[in-house]
């Protein structure tokens, strides 16, 4: 969270969530009143640490709306309203387009380019995004033309999304799992690298000086504690077969 961000965008779960887009072996177990109470949760800790929480109404039309996260990219006073790469979810970043023009100014990204904001990295100075299945090359260029801002990319075709393998900690550190964590995009960070038993563990959410990280990964957990990082755990098993992890989950601006 840089110093600006006061807020998070979030939207709860709605009644078709269960027909989330997911290749999770577990996808057909979704329970809908336990990822309600693990978003409420969410939106609970969140406020702990210091973000005003602003709730959308659930979107009963589009199973993965919760994932507000993929309908924009946020930098400085701008934002890319996404062209979500996933054709099935379309239409979700209207709500969120509506709301978030209140506090930044917008452009809507166009065909053919896609982009999804899970697919984007952070930074102060720059943003580092993968272009996989959800986001192209005009999806990218036109995050760097709009929000002005150098953008590097991590090329992986089969990927979905670049922060289910690499985020940002803060003091310049990442985590990542082994196979970006020599990539050319992270040669300035000090890298901390997730086992690989715990890959989902390399999606974690910052705020101030605390990381997020999800229930039940103790060895990155460990990793990141002995950097010198002060962890917060979530229980994330609903939205983890969804695809879904704890950036996704909201929009800080």
């Amino acid at each position: 969270m840089t110093s600006k961000q006061r807020r998070a965008i979030v939207r709860p779960p709605g009644k078709a969530y269960s027909r989330c887009v997911s290749c999770h072996p577990l996808r057909d177990t979704v329970d809908l009143p336990l990822a309600l109470e693990q978003h409420s949760r969410y939106c609970e800790v969140l406020s702990d640490l210091g973000l005003e929480i602003i709730r959308l109404p659930p979107d009963d039309s589009h199973a993965d709306a919760c994932f507000v996260e993929d309908t924009a990219v946020i930098f400085g006073e701008k934002a890319l309203i996404c062209r979500i790469g996933e054709p099935s979810r379309r239409g979700e970043e209207a709500a969120v387009s509506d709301l978030l023009g209140q506090f930044v100014e917008l452009r809507q990204a166009v065909e053919p380019a896609t982009v999804d904001g899970g697919d984007v990295v952070h930074l102060q100075d720059r943003l580092i995004s993968g272009l996989s299945r959800r986001t192209n090359q005009g999806g990218i260029t036109e995050m760097k033309d709009w929000l002005d801002v150098r953008v590097d990319t991590v090329d992986s075709p089969a990927m979905m999304h670049l922060k289910s393998h690499i985020t940002y900690l803060g003091r310049e550190t990442m985590v990542s799992t082994e196979e970006f964590a020599s990539h050319p995009a992270l040669r300035n960070f000090s890298v901390i690298v997730v086992p690989e038993s715990e890959a989902y563990a390399a999606n974690t959410l910052t705020i101030g000086e605390t990381v997020i990280m999800s229930h039940g990964r103790e060895r990155t957990h460990g990793l990141v504690r002995a950097a010198g990082f002060e962890t917060r755990t979530l229980d994330m098993s609903e939205f983890e077969k969804c695809d879904g992890a704890l950036t996704c989950l909201s929009l800080l601006v």
